[in-house]
């Protein structure tokens, strides 16, 4: 996931629409005083220009100037309530966020500024590139903004823009600070292996944080706590035998957020209906695609009206196979086959069919090693150097480390040696922090019309195993895709050579920006990427040829079941949207979806939308995981025919992809680099899907 970009661009920012002709005095006891009256300052610098000496530069490089600076002065303040350890510090960083956000709103209404941009667009300059890209992109965004409403409209729009502000944060700390979690008795553990049950807690732990301790009765006191954190509760799903055991958990893990959070989204659908309404779409779904590569909701649902019979051939597939696992295994031939039955049978297919022993892949991922192979692979490709620069990365960047597992690195192009910009990674769990996996583009590549040049800073914030005192952190499969993945965002970020801020790096449409990503996942299927850094983390043995082979062919074992699930989150999404007045019952849609994409029947009073977090930011754009795969797995068609590890082939995907941003229509940045138009055919071979019709 690329995760939230805070203050990217005028184009981004004047969504909320206004009517005012000046902003509002920034908030005396706010932690972004001092970047928000440099804004406010550089706000009315623009403003006071005289329509006759209007440039490019002047107006829309002027505005850019502003966002990319509030970013570098606000980005790492904001950041901090996904990761910081101090209570005071996340509420610090709440606050900011609000008064930024705010402030946005109000920036985005006014009048002057709006009539500025016009009246240099008026002159019909001759631009090209990313120049005439940000025009077009401004002149859309305040068409969308409704600056042809009435005042008394722009002002109502402002009010439910606010709220939305107001409620999203509320929804995202719920999240982050869910302290779900399960007893479980030592019995009911078996199928986990020896340190997976060493590194858990008990009831009694005095070190367990209050919202856990707080709930358990004495009597409990000796269970073992199962919390809701991925290196927790993905292997249990994984590997525990007690089938009511995995129920509880997978049960609660999707109550995490709760029924407080479920309300709080309702009133997030219906103001942001409103709000599409007074713009004139007939949906909020309708608004947020239009800029995006799909253009509308209906082309949305076309995609997935075309998948769908696809996809589900082999769900029924993969359905059948996995029931016929759990008949044979509990001894039943009418064994029904539940959600939180699916990883736990899958890994006894690969197991029985493929010799692919879950636990015993993780033993030759120690992170150590992983990172290791995943910084040499890169920087071969892309003709990179990573140097660490964790000692002094405070005094290096103005900005402590938040925690003592973060470590820092600075890139390099090998080709000049010019200085490209640094990523931070943050990847074990601990209380709240942000618990899946995202980039955050703390910064974007960057030439000020003054000549300055900005390099890109990014953070890949992640919840990998921790290490124990006598074993390495041991990765599973899954969790080194992730990282790769994730890591794909973050070359995305770095790689940029945009001139201005409001195109750079990952600011591109929605629907696109996880193309490179997923592209990069392929690398960890790969028999001479895995050959150069996967090693027993005891004897140091190469990964052996027989499991790779097995992997290999295992690959695409219930692949049908989960792209279905990915179907569920896309269309749940897009329906909780797609209500012209927001009035949704979103358990009620989601549970009625459910039985539609997917195999398994409904789970009563399990509301997984409590805790998807995407849909604030990503809302009605879920989809975009699916719908840029497509362009991901065709742009790797390139490195198949050249060499997975070939310079050359990674040297034009840097040109042709990285470097470039959002500064080329993304379809015609996709059929640039193809030599002709996308195809769906190495989409559906990744899904094991090769030969079927589309």
């Amino acid at each position: 996931m690329n995760g939230k970009i805070w203050c990217v661009a005028l184009a981004a920012l004047i969504a909320a629409g206004g009517s005012m002709a000046a902003a509002q005095p920034v908030p005396a006891d706010s932690p972004a005083r001092e970047a928000l009256q440099r804004a406010v300052a550089a706000v009315d610098r623009i403003v006071a220009t005289p329509d006759a000496e209007r440039t490019f530069d002047n107006t829309l490089g002027a505005i850019d100037d502003l966002f990319a600076q509030l970013e570098v002065d606000t980005n790492m303040l904001q950041f901090m309530q996904y990761v910081s350890t101090d209570a005071a510090e996340r509420e610090r960083s709440q606050l900011a966020e609000k008064h930024i956000q705010e402030w946005l709103i109000e920036v985005s209404k006014r009048e002057d500024l709006y009539r500025a941009v016009r009246s240099y667009a008026d002159k019909q300059p001759k631009l090209e590139g990313e120049q005439k890209k940000l025009l077009e992109n401004t002149l859309r965004d305040y068409r969308r903004a409704g600056m042809a409403l009435p005042p008394e409209k722009r002002e109502e729009l402002t009010r439910l823009q606010k709220q939305v502000v107001d409620l999203a944060q509320s929804f995202e700390k719920r999240i982050r600070e869910d302290a779900s979690f399960v007893l479980a008795t030592e019995a009911e553990l078996r199928g986990m292996d020896e340190s997976y049950v060493r590194g858990l807690r008990r009831g009694g732990d005095a070190e367990l944080p209050a919202a856990i301790r707080e709930k358990i009765e004495p009597a409990d006191a000796g269970k073992f706590v199962i919390t809701m954190d991925g290196p927790t509760f993905f292997p249990l799903m994984d590997f525990c035998e007690d089938e009511g055991l995995r129920k509880r958990a997978w049960i609660v893990y999707k109550r995490r957020g709760g029924l407080e959070n479920v309300a709080t989204l309702e009133q997030i659908l219906k103001l942001r209906a409103q709000a599409s309404q007074l713009l004139g779409y007939s949906s909020t779904a309708d608004f947020e695609t239009e800029p995006r590569m799909s253009k509308n909701a209906a082309n949305v649902r076309a995609f997935y009206d075309k998948l769908r019979p696809i996809v589900r051939k082999k769900a029924r597939q993969d359905f059948d196979l996995l029931r016929s696992a759990k008949a044979e295994h509990a001894g039943d031939a009418g064994a029904k086959l539940f959600p939180w039955d699916q990883a736990f049978y899958k890994n006894r297919v690969m197991k029985a069919r493929f010799s692919v022993d879950g636990q015993r892949v993780r033993e030759y991922f120690p992170l150590d090693r992983v990172i290791e192979g995943l910084f040499a692979t890169t920087q071969a490709l892309y003709g990179l150097e990573y140097r660490e620069v964790t000692a002094e990365a405070g005094q290096k960047y103005g900005q402590p480390l938040w925690h003592a597992d973060v470590r820092v690195y600075d890139v390099y192009d090998r080709s000049d040696g010019r200085y490209l910009g640094a990523f931070y990674i943050d990847l074990f769990p601990r209380e709240n922090k942000y618990n899946h996996a995202a980039q955050w583009g703390l910064r974007q590549h960057k030439i000020y019309t003054d000549g300055r040049r900005q390099t890109p800073l990014a953070a890949l914030v992640c919840n990998f195993t921790k290490p124990l005192p006598d074993k390495p952190s041991l990765m599973t499969h899954d969790e080194v895709e992730t990282f790769f993945h994730e890591f794909g965002h973050c070359l995305h970020t770095i790689l940029s050579d945009c001139r201005y801020n409001a195109v750079s790096g990952t600011n591109v449409a929605r629907d696109f920006v996880e193309a490179p990503s997923q592209m990069f996942e392929n690398w960890v299927w790969n028999v001479d990427v895995l050959n150069t850094f996967a090693a027993h983390y005891r004897t140091g043995e190469k990964f052996p040829a027989a499991l790779l082979k097995g992997m290999l062919k295992a690959k695409n074992v219930a692949s049908g079941l989960e792209a279905e699930r990915q179907i569920f989150y896309a269309m749940t999404d897009l329906e909780f949207h797609s209500a012209p007045d927001g009035v949704v019952n979103t358990n009620a849609v989601q549970e009625r979806l459910f039985g539609e994409t997917e195999l398994y029947e409904p789970v009563a009073e399990t509301w997984y939308h409590a805790s998807f977090g995407h849909l604030v930011g990503y809302q009605a754009g879920y989809y975009g995981y699916m719908w840029s795969q497509v362009y991901g797995q065709d742009m790797f068609s390139r490195f198949r025919e050249l060499g997975i590890n070939s310079p050359d082939a990674g040297r034009y995907y840097r040109q042709k992809i990285l470097s470039r941003g959002g500064s080329v229509d993304e379809l015609e940045m996709v059929r640039e680099y193809l030599g002709r138009e996308p195809k769906m055919d190495a989409f559906l071979a990744h899904l094991g899907l090769e030969g079927e019709q589309h």
